[in-house]
C-alpha cells in the first residue's frame, strides 16, 4: 500500500511514469496498472489451479471415500493415514503421506456441513433424552437413569431419576415433567430410543411404539426425531445430561436413602433453575397448552401366562397371583415401581417391582385357598418366608406335635375370613399367653375386627314430654306406714 500511495502522489506531483518506475525499480506497466486501479495492494490471482502430477489422478478416489464417510459411523471413518494406506495397497500410490494429508484437508473443507441458526418460540419446543449417573443409594453404588426434558426457549430443565430407562420410565418421566412445567409443549424432540421407536423409516418418519403413541394422543403434542447418529440436533438436552451430573451429583459418593430422596434433591435443583430463568420462563409458561383433565397411566401392558405354581414371569422375575388363576392368561400393567396383574378388568395382584434377576416374589394370601385341599402343603409353602415371621414361629411350634400340620393349615385358612395382618396380631397374642388353639385364634380375630355399634339415636318425633313426678304420693305412703 505504501508503493501505491507513493506512485499516485508522485503522479499528482507531475512525475512521469518512466521516472516513477525508475525510482521504485518496477516496470512502467506496473505503474500504469496501479494508476488505473483502486488503492489496493497487488495480489497474486492464479488463473488456473496448480498442477498436481502425483495426487491429481487419485483425487476422485479420495473424494468418493470421504463422501461415503458421511453415511458411516462417526468412529469408523477414514483418517488421512488410513486413506494413504489404502491408496498404497489398492492403487500403488507413489506419493508421500504428507501429500495425502494435504489433499484430505482440502477436500474435507469443501465437505463441511453448514448449520442454520434456529430461533426458539415460547411454549413450542422441548427436547428429551436419558442419561446415566452412578449414585450412592442405601449404601450401594447404583446406576441411575436420568430422564431429562428441557424447554428450548427458556432452557428450564426437568430431571428425574429411575432405576431403568425402559418404556415405563419414559412414560412416567413425561408425566412428571408435564406436571412440573404445568402444561404441554407443542412438540418434543428425541433421538431414536428403542423404547419409543419400533422402526426407522425414510427421512424423519418413524414407526412408534403403541404405548408411546398413547402418550402423545393423551397430551396431544407432536414428536420429532433426530437423524440417526446426529444427536447434536437436540444439543440443548444433550448438554443438560452432563450439566446435571456436574451440578447435582458431585461428589459422586453423596449418599441418598432411596430414589425418592434423590428425586427430591433433583427437583429442588430444577426449581432453582426455573427461578434463575425467571423472565424467559414467564413467557414460556403462558404459552404452554393446559394439561388434560384425566391422569395418564404410565405403564406398559403385556399378556402373562400363569404357571401351575400361580406365578407370572415378568422381566426375569416371577410374581404370585391367587391360585384360582393358575394356568390362565392374564394381563400385567408394568409401572416403574409397581406391577399390577389383571383378570379381565379386575386387579388380582399387586407387587413392588424388582430390578434384580431371578427373584420370586409371593404373597401368602394368594395360596390360602389351596390349603383346604392340601393341608400338608401349608407347612412347606415358600410364601411363608416372605410373610410375617410369626407364621414361621407358629408352624415350627405346631409341627412338633402329631397332626400339627393340619391345625396350622386351619389357622392359616382364617386368613380367608380375616386379613393376614389381623391373623398375625392374633397369633402373637396367643404365643405371648402360651395358649394356642384354633378357637382361641378365631376369637381373637373376632375381637380385633369387632366394631361396636353406634349408639341409638331417638328421633325427635318419639321424644314425648312427661309431667314432673308427684312426690306427694310417696310422702302419703310413708305417713301410713308410721
Amino acid at each position: 500500500m505504501v508503493d501505491v500511495e507513493y506512485i499516485k502522489k508522485r503522479q499528482e506531483a507531475g512525475w512521469s511514469i518512466r521516472k516513477i518506475a525508475r525510482r521504485l525499480e518496477v516496470s512502467r506497466q506496473t505503474v500504469r496498472k496501479v494508476l488505473a486501479g483502486p488503492a489496493e495492494a497487488p495480489r497474486y490471482r492464479p488463473k488456473v489451479s496448480r498442477p498436481q502430477p502425483v495426487m491429481g489422478p487419485y483425487l476422485p478416489i479420495l473424494k468418493d471415500w470421504l463422501e461415503a464417510d458421511q453415511e458411516a459411523p462417526r468412529k469408523q471413518r477414514h483418517t488421512a493415514r488410513r486413506a494413504y494406506d489404502r491408496l498404497v495397497e489398492e492403487y500403488d500410490f507413489p506419493g508421500s503421506e504428507v501429500t495425502v494429508r494435504r489433499a484430505v484437508r482440502e477436500l474435507r473443507g469443501r465437505l463441511t456441513e453448514v448449520y442454520v441458526p434456529l430461533e426458539a418460540v415460547p411454549g413450542k419446543t422441548a427436547q428429551a433424552d436419558f442419561g446415566q449417573a452412578q449414585v450412592l443409594i442405601a449404601g450401594r453404588s447404583t446406576r441411575a437413569f436420568l430422564f431429562c426434558l428441557r424447554a428450548k426457549y427458556s432452557r428450564v430443565p426437568f430431571v428425574i431419576a429411575f432405576p431403568t430407562e425402559k418404556l415405563e420410565a419414559l412414560l412416567a418421566g413425561h408425566v412428571a415433567a408435564f406436571e412440573f412445567f404445568g402444561g404441554v409443549f407443542s412438540e418434543i424432540w428425541y433421538d431414536n430410543p428403542k423404547t419409543a421407536v419400533v422402526r426407522i423409516l425414510a427421512g424423519h418418519e418413524r414407526e412408534e411404539h403403541e404405548d408411546f403413541s398413547r402418550l402423545r394422543a393423551h397430551y396431544l403434542y407432536d414428536s420429532a426425531f433426530c437423524t440417526p447418529a446426529e444427536a447434536h440436533e437436540k444439543g440443548s438436552v444433550e448438554n443438560l445430561v452432563g450439566y446435571v451430573r456436574r451440578n447435582t451429583l458431585v461428589p459422586h459418593d453423596r449418599p441418598f436413602a432411596s430414589f425418592e430422596e434423590l428425586n427430591r434433591h433433583l427437583r429442588a435443583w430444577c426449581e432453582g433453575e426455573r427461578v434463575r430463568q425467571g423472565e424467559a420462563w414467564d413467557l414460556e409458561e403462558t404459552a404452554l397448552r393446559e394439561l388434560p383433565p384425566h391422569p395418564f397411566r404410565a405403564a406398559s401392558s403385556r399378556p402373562v401366562s400363569i404357571s401351575k405354581l400361580a406365578l407370572a414371569r415378568i422381566d426375569y422375575n416371577r410374581y404370585s397371583v391367587p391360585v384360582r388363576h393358575a394356568g390362565r392368561l392374564l394381563r400385567a400393567e408394568v409401572y416403574v415401581d409397581e406391577i399390577e396383574i389383571y383378570a379381565d378388568e379386575h386387579r388380582v395382584a399387586t407387587h413392588t417391582r424388582s430390578y434384580e434377576r431371578g427373584g420370586t416374589f409371593m404373597e401368602l394370601a394368594h395360596y390360602l385357598p389351596a390349603f383346604e385341599r392340601k393341608p400338608r402343603a401349608a407347612a412347606g409353602c415358600a410364601a411363608l418366608g416372605q410373610a410375617d415371621p410369626v407364621f414361621l414361629r407358629v408352624r415350627d411350634l405346631l409341627l412338633s406335635e402329631p397332626g400339627g400340620y393340619r391345625l396350622f393349615a386351619e389357622i392359616l385358612l382364617l386368613g380367608l375370613r380375616f386379613s393376614l395382618p389381623v391373623l398375625a396380631d392374633a397369633l402373637r397374642t396367643c404365643l405371648a399367653s402360651g395358649r394356642l388353639s384354633l378357637e382361641g385364634v378365631r376369637q381373637l380375630c373376632l375381637n380385633l375386627t369387632h366394631e361396636p355399634p353406634a349408639p341409638a339415636v331417638v328421633p325427635d318425633a318419639l321424644l314425648l314430654p312427661l309431667a314432673p313426678p308427684d312426690l306427694g304420693c310417696y310422702d302419703a305412703l310413708c305417713a301410713v306406714a308410721r
